[in-house]
């Protein structure tokens, strides 16, 4: 009984020293924090190494496609094999043939032709119409090697391409892509970041240790105030008094405190924006899908532009993803532009005929002044972004009824987008900051209007990575023209 009683007693003055509870209370806080942070990083990291993969299958299919077409149209069994043979050496995978049936016409190993594969992304293609289809997969290692070739692997991606001739879709190309190399090396950079994570945390412990061996006296105030931040509030601060080590600990901790809480802010804003920037296109897409639903007689012509309009939204909302995690690249030109000669007069007139729907359902009149024939060297989904970005920002604070402007034209050489409308306005006080990442002029609008503030400096850093200026002119209750003007020959080096 003594013996338990001793051993209760050193329980209870372990759990009550005030040294065990800031060591335990910095544990939860820095393990917690690296935590979230080494699970966000390595899911990131992930999706861009599977995205980019997909991107370069994807490509690299379109490609074998497009060569193959017109052999395969014109039946050159002979043709069909010394192009297929070549692409997938190129390709360091497999690559099969597939006519409108599903049937194997050519395969790369020679062990599947006749067959019918009924592989899902074949499916989509031959049988939903879709231009192509991708997806990677588990299948054990026994059938990742039947289907690869690749030995002592589990992981393979099937990348499939519809095929066309002058008369329409023939078939599909499907390229069995070798990725487990990928998926080792990913593993190793998520070993890589929980060890330095792991480092981190540890050196981050040992240091809460020498501290709290150093205090002399019982520090109340603040083991409470790191109870209440464990459990999730990040806006409580330690009382500061004293002088030396303590006072010293206190101020290190509200510093610590306020920039979690501002990196919670933060990813909050982030998440918001983010919903902000991606519902206006699916609010898009859904008008013209529920239009083709209920329209049943509608003309195939028209029916097929919807689709059309649809896809594009698709495009724009993958580039809008991107842009919004690769925003801090962008910060510092990490971001590279993919240069091209862009049809500028075309894209506003899209951009224009686009959102047309949107203001047609507030009664808007949105209309275009656009000067045909217009082209520069740029990046064409990052250009689209800024015309669609500011063109939708003046449907939405333009009251019902309302008119919006859209010009384009040139002058001095540059190209100038001109976005007027006579909606609400924007303050005085307020235009010097409206560019400024995460900045509202209204703080209490309503979720209706929405706006998270990251849209405006999201344009203005894609203006500036292609060497242009974009200014304002506004007065509150009169409207507001955002004016870009644009290189034509895009960024300098």
């Amino acid at each position: 009984m003594v013996t338990i009683s001793r051993i209760r007693t050193k329980k209870y003055r372990f759990g009550a020293s005030i040294r065990w509870k800031i060591l335990l209370a910095f544990f939860v806080i820095v393990g917690v924090s690296f935590g979230v942070a080494a699970t966000n990083l390595t899911g990131l990291v992930r999706n861009y190494l599977f995205d980019q993969r997909e991107r370069e299958d994807s490509l690299l299919t379109e490609k074998a496609a497009a060569e193959v077409a017109d052999a395969f149209s014109s039946a050159s069994a002979e043709e069909v094999n010394r192009l297929l043979a070549d692409n997938a050496k190129s390709m360091n995978g497999r690559l099969m043939l597939i006519d409108r049936d599903g049937k194997i016409q050519f395969d790369t190993f020679g062990d599947m032709c006749g067959q019918r594969i009924q592989q899902e992304e074949v499916l989509r293609v031959l049988t939903l119409g879709e231009n192509e289809a991708y997806g990677v997969y588990t299948p054990g290692r026994a059938e990742t090697k039947r289907m690869s070739g690749e030995e002592n692997a589990e992981h393979l991606a099937y990348s499939v391409h519809r095929i066309e001739d002058g008369d329409g879709p023939i078939g599909a190309l499907l390229y069995v892509s070798r990725i487990q190399e990928l998926v080792d090396s990913l593993g190793k950079v998520q070993w890589q970041l929980i060890r330095v994570f792991a480092v981190i945390v540890l050196a981050a412990l040992i240091l809460a240790l020498v501290l709290s061996q150093i205090l002399t006296k019982p520090i109340t105030d603040l083991s409470r105030t790191m109870r209440k931040m464990g459990k999730g509030d990040l806006s409580v601060r330690a009382t500061v008094r004293g002088s030396g080590e303590l006072r010293e600990l206190a101020e290190n901790y509200n510093t610590m405190a306020a920039q979690l809480e501002q990196q919670d802010k933060t990813r909050n804003q982030f998440v918001s924006n983010a919903s902000h920037e991606l519902r206006t296109p699916l609010t898009t897409m859904k008008i013209m899908l529920e239009t083709v639903m209920y329209q049943p007689e509608m003309p195939d012509e028209l029916r097929q532009e919807f689709m059309q309009d649809m896809n594009h939204e698709i495009d724009r909302l993958t580039g809008i993803v991107t842009d919004l995690l690769t925003l801090t690249r962008m910060d510092n030109r990490s971001d590279k532009l993919q240069m091209e000669t862009v049809d500028m007069s075309a894209m506003t007139e899209e951009t224009i005929r686009m959102l047309s729907q949107n203001a047609e359902q507030r009664h808007q009149q949105l209309l275009g002044n656009v000067m045909p024939g217009l082209t520069m060297e740029g990046d064409r989904s990052k250009l689209n972004q800024i015309l669609y970005n500011l063109t939708e920002n003046a449907i939405k604070y333009t009251p019902d009824n309302g008119h919006i402007m859209v010009s384009l034209f040139e002058a001095e050489g540059s190209l100038v987008w001109k976005v007027k409308d006579d909606g609400v306005g924007i303050p005085a006080e307020d235009q010097m900051h409206i560019f400024e990442r995460f900045y509202r002029v209204d703080k209490a609008r309503s979720r209706e209007t929405g706006g998270t503030g990251l849209g405006l400096s999201i344009v203005k850093q894609l203006v500036n990575m292609h060497g242009g200026t974009i200014t304002v002119e506004s007065e509150a209750g009169k409207g507001s023209e955002f004016t870009v003007v644009l290189p034509r020959k895009g960024a300098a080096a």
